[in-house]
């Protein structure tokens, strides 16, 4: 009827906006070209914000970066009337229908345009024909890295931009407002490893097929968190290199001790160096973590060699000390199958010397002197207790045992002090 029929008209709701293709002439030009086509290259500039760096892999020696890319031009095909001079803003449905720069990311691995409500594309254009292009982009790309350092070491990483297709006779790339054309979010942090600086740069790249292509460059330097390291791989060697210290102080008698001890740290070692390795890519250089660990795998490695030595020799002494008495066919052979028994040596000597103290390996012999001890003699022992334990240390060890309680912590000390100063 014909009230309906005003009813609609009155309703602003239901008229017809006026599409922008119509307002920007987009059907009356062809966008397949770019803008000047013929003349000169059309120069594009650029800006980045880097929103966050949201991880950094050594293994895949790679980085993924969220990060504002927008792109500055002019193309007057664009250009339209505003009494208020005006821009005009669209979202991602209009891009089809131009032409916009094809900037790709080299050495990229994998890139995406966050979709979430929508597609974060905005393009704005101006009435003079400026256009203003900015994405959202998630890029995961390649990062050359050295770790003939790690973990002491300092990555210096870039995200480059180019054209795909068009080189420079076409497209100019330039930083839009030169080194301030790459911004970051000053919340940027990251778990391992320090952002020291970002830095904007630019080049050409030659390609024998095509000719050259202007490149941007997104440069930052990242230093690398020492302290977890010290927790997990440098404290723990540490300790393990000194543990195995405390053989040199166990009676060179307690075979089992000294053997049971310097096979756990050498185990212990091994583990801390296949947790390392675990994390990191199979290079075929050296890093500063292994030369550490592999010399304080020496080091651990060396005072086990060290008790075989010490009994091997002690074996021999006593070998020639029963020879000399002309017991060589009974007490030393006595002397050996007690050995392989209780893990401890039966020296005739040592142990009339020690015959007043406690001793697990002659427990016999020393509850029969305790019962012949008189009670002047027992006050006298109580105090003299802290000299003779320092006799009976000497007597019961070997002097290579000496001689590494003093050899073996001043060579690691040393070494640590030029491994520091050398990579720090």
């Amino acid at each position: 009827s014909k009230r309906e029929i005003k009813m609609r008209k009155l309703d602003s709701t239901k008229v017809r906006p006026l599409k922008s293709e119509q307002l920007l002439h987009i059907e009356d030009h062809d966008f397949a070209l770019r803008p000047g086509f013929g003349g000169s290259p059309i120069p594009v500039g650029i800006d980045v914000q880097v929103e966050s760096i949201d991880s950094i892999s050594e293994v895949d020696m790679d980085f993924t970066m969220t990060l504002y890319l927008r792109h500055y031009w002019k193309d007057e095909r664009l250009s339209f009337r505003s009494n208020k001079n005006k821009s005009m803003t669209f979202d991602g449905r209009l891009i089809k229908k131009i032409w916009v720069p094809d900037v790709f990311f080299v050495h990229s691995k994998r890139s995406f345009i966050h979709d979430t409500t929508v597609e974060n594309i905005m393009l704005r254009v101006y009435p003079d024909g400026n256009v203003l292009f900015s994405l959202r982009i998630t890029v995961s790309a390649m990062c050359f890295m050295d770790f003939s350092r790690f973990p002491l070491d300092t990555q210096n990483c870039s995200l480059e931009l180019e054209s795909y297709a068009y080189n420079e006779d076409d497209l100019m790339l330039y930083w839009k407002h030169g080194n301030k054309s790459l911004t970051t979010d000053e919340q940027i942090s990251l778990s391992q490893f320090f952002i020291e600086e970002f830095s904007a740069s630019s080049g050409l790249a030659f390609y024998s097929s095509t000719g050259w292509y202007n490149r941007l460059f997104i440069n930052f330097a990242l230093r690398r968190h020492i302290f977890f390291f010290v927790l997990q791989s440098y404290f723990p060697a540490m300790l393990m290199v000194m543990l195995s210290w405390v053989s040199f102080w166990i009676d060179r008698r307690a075979v089992p001790a000294r053997v049971s001890l310097g096979i756990t740290t050498v185990l212990t070692m091994s583990t801390i160096m296949t947790g390392v390795s675990a994390s990191m890519p199979q290079v075929s250089y050296i890093k500063a973590v292994d030369v550490y660990l592999w010399i304080s795998f020496l080091f651990v490695f060396l005072s086990v060699i060290e008790y075989a030595a010490v009994n091997y020799l002690t074996t021999i002494e006593e070998r020639k000390q029963l020879k000399k008495r002309g017991k060589a066919s009974g007490v030393y052979m006595d002397a050996v199958q007690a050995m392989a028994f209780d893990g401890c040596f039966h020296d005739t000597d040592v142990d009339m010397d020690l015959s007043g103290f406690s001793d697990p390996c002659e427990e016999n012999e020393t509850r029969t002197s305790e019962t012949n001890i008189s009670s002047v003699e027992s006050t006298r022992l109580k105090r003299s207790l802290k000299g003779s334990v320092g006799r009976i240390i000497l007597q019961n060890n070997h002097v290579i045992d000496t001689y590494s309680r003093i050899i073996f912590p001043s060579v690691y000390i040393v070494f640590n002090f030029l491994y520091w100063g050398l990579y720090i």
